[in-house]
């Protein structure tokens, strides 16, 4: 080393002792290329040693540890080396300042976090109304205003300009922010920029014919851009696919103008014009139809195969697990061997990271969480039939429990929050989704506390913060509860279907997304005798033809049919006998799960379904033995192998043959219970509902 080394290395160990006795402040720019191992330990142990020790008591030895905890540990001692005092002065401001320092300097990309801000509030050093998440303090975009949103597209007509944000204003109340901002975008991008563009000088309305035809000739493709592996843009122009909906937009922009300008005529009458788009052009069925034949075939392609893809999630994440056992059972440093692979564990024993005889590093426990959360949607998606953001925002008060009016009985419900229609609905949990659930509030829970911590969502199609929430999809985020975002459950679906290694008829991977699981679930029930529109309630789609359109297994001529057959009896029949389903339908359907119910178990034949078994319980695979009823099912084993010897004895050879098929199944549900009593016992209590979440 030479001497400018040496001074330069003298004089930061200098500038850092100053700095922990409070004599110097450290700026945050200049801190970020300091890498001395030694900064955090000096800090702690000479300038807020108490405040540290109690830091590390809330948050224990194991997060302490962490690789996270280092980040946070460093965090902090960094804002206070730039701003002085100790861990009780860190403000919220100081906080953000230094997020935004880390963002701007080369080290912003993974290397920070933001579970420092979680501790100082774990701490108590934090006023109440700071936010629960420095997240929340992230530039993100939030909604714009109506203005803004026609702002981003540039209008030349100022009278235009006002129009298009008074028209989505007066509309605005009844969209939600999505739809808002697609109808904006296509007013004012995809039509009216488009306009001024080829054609300049218009401020009205009424457009000249080579204009429009112009318009509707150029809206017919776009120009797609990719990337070439040598940083080349390639552009290739395709035919667009969203034309019609833009016809479809601007359409009922000018129909809605002329209709309000009778109620308004001052506001609304000097733009009304002659609509340049025709209701043919607007026709979409060809377009739905193409599209309803592909998702069919998508769900005819995945449901054959959905169990298999079940057990396939199942058996990755359990590989996961014990390739997790076995790197944390290996020293630091030591090498272990994986499915033919040598690997060498890293030097942090909190860790579970390693490298493979390449050097690339490999986190094995964040594997471990990717295939658990695989196995998890994959599970909770078959068994619900939910779209995914209905799942990621499902919380721990999600499950109730509803007592059946006539036996009493319990039966677990789980409260699908509303998504799309706003319109709350409830399911049935079954044994499997208990389970599952089961698992994921094990998982999710604090153990510390018990409790599942509550996280804040950022809802991208509202693009607003929800409150928080005990919601059950979350995962450790470097020490600190975050929740798992769309695109990553769709990333660990494409990781299972490669462990899997399925494909489809051409060999390419049979990729799955949440809204398969969405089609194959209705298409199942639908198909084993539930009647549409109950499965259009328990989808909670606002229309019956909506959750037909799921349906991939009827035929065409069956729906045809059955509409055919329900418009005839309209004519009938009372047009007050055609409602929503009421709460005596409702509790009809779950009063056919109080008929199930066995001396030995439960039946779990499909609703509405007659018993195809002739009630010879004990032979059917439908029967789910109760293990309560152990005793009785032993009695009726040893009944029929008396029977048996007696049709024997006596001579009776044609019962002895039905005697013997019982026999059989009698002996295969002892086994059931026998195998279910090896496992280990799930309990899924039914939290209560509480004010403070």
């Amino acid at each position: 080393m030479d001497a400018a080394a040496v001074r330069g290395t003298n004089i930061q160990a200098g500038l850092l002792m100053l700095a922990a006795a409070d004599v110097v402040r450290l700026a945050l720019p200049w801190q970020m290329e300091l890498n001395s191992p030694h900064v955090r330990t000096v800090v702690e142990e000479c300038r807020d040693p108490e405040g540290f020790a109690r830091l590390r008591e809330v948050v224990g030895d194991e997060r302490w540890a962490s690789p996270g905890g280092g980040r946070a540990r460093r965090a902090l001692t960094r804002i206070m080396l730039a701003k002085g005092g100790g861990l009780a002065d860190i403000t919220v401001g100081d906080a953000l300042e230094y997020d935004a320092g880390l963002r701007a300097s080369t080290y912003g990309v993974g290397s920070g976090g933001t579970l420092y801000y979680a501790w100082l509030r774990e701490l108590g050093h934090l006023p109440a109304d700071a936010p629960t998440t420095l997240r929340f303090l992230e530039q993100v975009t939030g909604q714009l205003t109506c203005a803004q949103l026609v702002d981003r597209h540039p209008v030349a007509s100022a009278g235009i300009t006002a129009l298009l944000i008074d028209y989505l204003e007066e509309r605005r109340p009844r969209l939600d922010y999505s739809t808002l901002d697609n109808l904006a975008r296509h007013l004012t991008r995809n039509f009216w920029s488009d306009i001024e563009r080829h054609h300049p000088g218009i401020d009205t309305l009424r457009l000249p014919a080579e204009a429009v035809t112009a318009w509707k000739e150029r809206l017919r493709t776009r120009v797609q851009r990719r990337r070439r592996p040598d940083g080349s843009i390639e552009e290739t122009v395709v035919e667009r696919a969203d034309r019609t909906m833009v016809f479809i937009y601007v359409r009922a922009f000018y129909l809605d103008i002329a209709r309000w300008a009778t109620e308004e005529p001052a506001r609304w009458g000097p733009w009304v014009a002659p609509c340049p788009i025709k209701v043919a052009e607007t026709a979409n069925s060809k377009r739905v139809t193409r599209t309803k034949a592909r998702m069919d075939q998508r769900t005819r392609e995945r449901l054959p195969v959905l169990e298999a893809f079940a057990r396939a999630a199942a058996d990755h994440h359990r590989l996961r697990v014990a390739h997790l056992g076995i790197v944390r059972a290996t020293p630091p440093g030591a090498r272990f061997t994986l499915d033919g692979t040598l690997y060498i564990r890293g030097a942090n024993p909190a860790g579970a990271a390693a490298r493979d005889e390449q050097g690339r590093l490999v986190h094995l426990d964040r594997a471990e969480y990717r295939a658990f959360w695989a196995w998890a949607t994959v599970e909770f998606l078959r068994h619900t039939g939910a779209r995914v953001e209905e799942m990621l925002e499902t919380t721990h008060h999600a499950m109730i429990q509803y007592r059946l009016p006539t036996t009493g009985e319990i039966v677990p419900l789980l409260q699908i929050a509303p998504s799309k229609n706003d319109a709350e609905r409830v399911l049935l949990v079954s044994p499997e989704l208990a389970d599952v659930l089961a698992t994921i509030i094990r998982r999710a829970r604090d153990p510390k506390t018990g409790l599942i911590p509550l996280v804040t969502r950022y809802d991208s199609e509202e693009r607003q913060w929800d409150p928080p929430a005990p919601l059950l999809f979350q995962y450790n985020r470097g020490g600190e509860p975050s929740v798992i975002h769309s695109q990553t459950i769709r990333e660990i679906l494409k990781e299972t279907v490669a462990f899997m290694r399925l494909t489809d008829a051409t060999g390419r991977p049979l990729v799955f997304t949440p809204q398969d699981f969405r089609r194959m679930f209705i298409t199942d029930a639908i198909r084993t005798g539930l009647p549409p529109h109950i499965a259009q309630v328990i989808a909670g789609h606002a229309n019956i033809n909506t959750t037909m359109g799921y349906n991939a297994v009827y035929p065409t001529e069956t729906i045809e049919a059955h509409r055919a057959f329900i418009a005839r009896r309209r004519t009938l029949r009372p047009a007050q006998e055609y409602r929503t389903l009421t709460d005596a339908e409702w509790e009809g359907f779950l009063g056919h799960f109080e008929r199930r119910k066995l001396s030995v178990g439960t039946c779990a034949r499909a609703y509405g379904t007659a018993c195809v078994h002739e009630h010879a319980c004990v032979r059917c695979s439908l029967l789910r033995p109760d293990p309560a009823q152990r005793s009785r099912l032993e009695e009726i084993r040893d009944n029929l192998i008396a029977r048996i010897a007696e049709a024997e004895r006596e001579g009776w050879l044609g019962e002895v043959e039905g005697l013997r098929v019982s026999l059989v199944g009698a002996e295969d549900k002892l086994s059931q219970l026998a195998r279910s009593a090896a496992s280990a016992a799930v309990d899924l209590p039914l939290p209560m509902l509480r004010r403070d979440r």
